[in-house]
């Protein structure tokens, strides 16, 4: 066969091998652009969407246990900015959102140093929960950690006469984890809820600024391990019978 008969016979081949090269090319480059929004989505999603909530999304048993509940036993943090509500009313919202963002900020990272996961932003409050063990030995350490970095922040707002102060309530106890909303509405919330939740919402009520209280159940505890002030006996909102509370000093 002559050089001229080859090329005829095999340049169809080159074209066609060519073709495969160029599709397999455009094929593995969609799916790297795929990827890569995938991990930006992933990554936005991360600022709106607990960590923790993230990877039970991602887990095989995610959609058969959608609405399923556990009880567990785990501590309940409720911290807020003392006095906070009358500076929003007067000073300009961009001012308002930078602040309490910059505050949540410092908080957060004390919170997660000793392993605590963001429940939830309530207005200008945080809702943390403390699993696992020793998990009312870390909320105190991390409700310290909080209250002391807090202390030494000045005003980050221009011009505004505002120091910020922190108010905090713990309860550790039985509680019921899940997913909490409506399935129609197709809005969840995975959560914690129950009278110990409810308990540490109605101390941080009825702390002062810079005061972190507990109730008697959570001293006895950890009486050994910090120091605290008998604060006394008062009657929470919504409680029918008074409690006994303590103030943690260090």
């Amino acid at each position: 066969m002559n050089r001229g008969a080859f090329d005829f016979i095999t340049k169809p081949i080159d074209f066609i091998d060519l073709s495969l090269t160029m599709a397999k090319t455009i094929k593995h480059a969609l799916y790297l652009k795929e990827t890569l929004k995938a991990i930006k989505e992933n990554n936005i999603l991360k600022m709106y969407v607990d960590e923790n909530v993230l990877n039970f999304m991602g887990s095989s048993e995610y959609e058969s246990t959608l609405m399923d509940n556990e009880t567990i036993d785990a501590t309940v943090v409720f911290i807020d900015i003392c006095g906070f509500t009358a500076i929003s009313e007067t000073a300009p919202a961009n001012t308002v959102v930078t602040l309490i963002n910059a505050y949540f900020d410092e908080m957060v990272k004390e919170i997660m140093a000793q392993d605590g996961y963001i429940d939830k932003f309530i207005g200008d409050a945080i809702m943390a929960v403390f699993k696992g063990e020793f998990h009312l030995d870390r909320a105190i350490d991390a409700a310290l950690a909080v209250r002391n970095k807090i202390n030494k922040l000045e005003s980050l707002g221009d011009g505004l006469e505002f120091k910020p102060k922190v108010s905090i309530g713990i309860k550790s106890g039985e509680m019921i984890s899940g997913n909490i909303g409506s399935v129609s509405l197709k809005r969840l919330d995975y959560t914690v809820i129950g009278d110990t939740v409810n308990t540490a919402a109605r101390l941080q009520d009825a702390a002062e600024q810079n005061q972190i209280l507990v109730c008697e159940s959570c001293y006895l505890k950890v009486k050994e391990s910090f120091r605290f002030k008998e604060v006394g006996t008062i009657t929470l909102k919504n409680k029918a019978n008074p409690v006994n509370i303590y103030e943690v000093l260090e």
